[in-house]
C-alpha cells in the first residue's frame, strides 16, 4: 500500500493575476514560487494555456516556461499543458527543441485537446483550424515523429526538437482522454482540480487499457489538486475562499482578478453558485496540517495515485508560500 511519503508532488501554476497586481507582477511571484518550491522537493512545476482570461496570465506558455526554467536549475519545468489543437504540432516541436536544448533534461510537454477559452477566442486563435480538436490523437504521433531521431531524412524537420527526449504526458479532464493516454502508452495527468467528476472513472479506465510504449511500462497517473494549507483549519478555509470567488466568476461568466478572502463566504455567492462551486471543487484539500494529511491518506488509499500536483490560487503571496511549504512537509511525514 503506498504512503505519502511515496508519492512524488509538483505545482500546477495558473499564473494567477491578484486584484491590484498586474501581470508582470505575477510572473515574477510565479518564480519566486519556483524557486521556493524548487528548494522544498517538489517534482516539476508545470505552466497551463489559457487565452481571454483577466485572471491567467500564462497564454504565451512557452515562453513563461523558459524564463521559469531560466530562473532555476533542478525544478522540471513544462506545460499543463499546451492545448495541441491551437497550434501546429512543427512549431510546438520547434518551441520545446529550443526549451530542452536550453535546458536540457527539465522540460515537460503536457498536452490537452480543449481551446483554454471560450469559442470565440479559440476561433481567433485556429481559425480555419476551428476543428482541429479531432485531430488531436494524429497530431500527437507528428509531434513524436518530429522528436524522433529517424525523421533526420524526412523533408521537414524540427529544428531544434529532433532527437531530443521530452516526455509527453497526456491531460485530460474526461474518459476520453483517458483512453487516448492509454492507448499511446503515454503517463495521463487529470485535471480534477476543476472537473472532480470523472476523475475515479477515467483512472480506472486508464490503468486497465493501458499498452506499454517506448516510453513508459505501466501506467503513471498524476491527480492535480486545489490545496490551500495553513496553519490552522479556520485560516485555510478562510483563505480559500479566494478560489471560491474565483470559481463563481467562472460559472457565472462573470471573470474578475483574485479577490481576497472574506471571512463569510455566503454572502457573497447564492446557494445555486455554492452547489455549482462545491461540484467543481469537490478534489479540494483545505485545512491545516493534521486534516490535510488524514484526507491526503484517504485519498491516497482509494486513487493509488504516483503523483500529486497542487494549485494554490491563495490571494496572499507569503501565505500561499506557506501553503506549498506544509504541504511537503505533509508528503514527506
Amino acid at each position: 500500500m503506498k504512503q505519502l511519503s511515496d508519492l512524488k508532488y509538483s505545482v500546477l501554476d495558473l499564473a494567477t493575476v491578484v486584484e491590484g497586481k498586474t501581470p508582470a507582477d505575477t510572473f515574477r511571484t510565479s518564480l519566486t514560487l519556483a524557486q521556493h518550491v524548487e528548494k522544498l522537493g517538489f517534482t516539476r512545476f508545470w505552466l497551463a494555456e489559457h487565452h481571454n482570461m483577466i485572471s491567467v496570465a500564462s497564454s504565451a506558455t512557452s515562453v513563461l516556461i523558459g524564463y521559469i526554467a531560466g530562473g532555476t536549475t533542478t525544478l522540471r519545468v513544462g506545460s499543463g499543458g499546451i492545448m495541441l489543437p491551437n497550434h501546429s504540432p512543427l512549431v510546438i516541436a520547434e518551441q520545446f527543441g529550443t526549451l530542452a536544448s536550453l535546458y536540457p533534461g527539465r522540460i515537460d510537454l503536457g498536452l490537452g485537446r480543449a481551446p483554454g477559452t471560450d469559442q470565440v477566442t479559440a476561433m481567433a486563435i485556429r481559425g480555419e483550424r476551428f476543428n482541429a480538436a479531432h485531430d488531436f490523437p494524429q497530431d500527437i504521433l507528428k509531434l513524436q515523429a518530429f522528436f524522433s531521431a529517424d525523421n533526420s531524412s524526412s523533408r521537414v524537420r524540427a529544428i531544434p526538437g529532433e532527437g531530443l527526449d521530452i516526455p509527453i504526458w497526456i491531460l485530460g479532464s474526461s474518459t476520453d482522454s483517458a483512453r487516448l493516454a492509454a492507448a499511446m502508452g503515454l503517463p495521463y495527468a487529470f485535471a480534477s482540480h476543476f472537473a472532480p467528476a470523472q476523475f475515479l472513472t477515467a483512472i480506472n479506465i486508464y490503468r486497465q487499457n493501458f499498452k506499454p510504449s517506448a516510453v513508459l511500462a505501466s501506467p503513471y497517473v498524476i491527480a492535480c489538486l486545489n490545496v490551500v494549507a495553513a496553519d490552522t483549519d479556520e485560516e485555510a478555509t478562510r483563505l480559500a475562499t479566494s478560489l471560491q470567488q474565483m470559481f463563481v466568476g467562472v460559472i457565472t461568466g462573470k471573470p474578475r482578478l483574485l479577490q481576497p478572502p472574506v471571512n463569510d463566504i455566503d454572502e457573497i455567492w447564492s446557494d445555486y453558485e455554492a452547489e455549482a462551486v462545491s461540484q467543481m471543487l469537490a478534489l479540494s484539500f483545505v485545512g491545516g496540517p493534521e486534516k490535510i494529511k488524514e484526507e491526503m491518506q484517504d485519498f491516497l488509499e482509494k486513487t493509488q495515485i504516483d503523483e500529486v500536483m497542487m494549485t494554490s490560487n491563495i490571494y496572499d503571496q507569503q501565505a500561499k508560500l506557506h501553503s506549498y511549504e506544509l504541504f511537503s512537509k505533509i508528503l514527506k511525514g
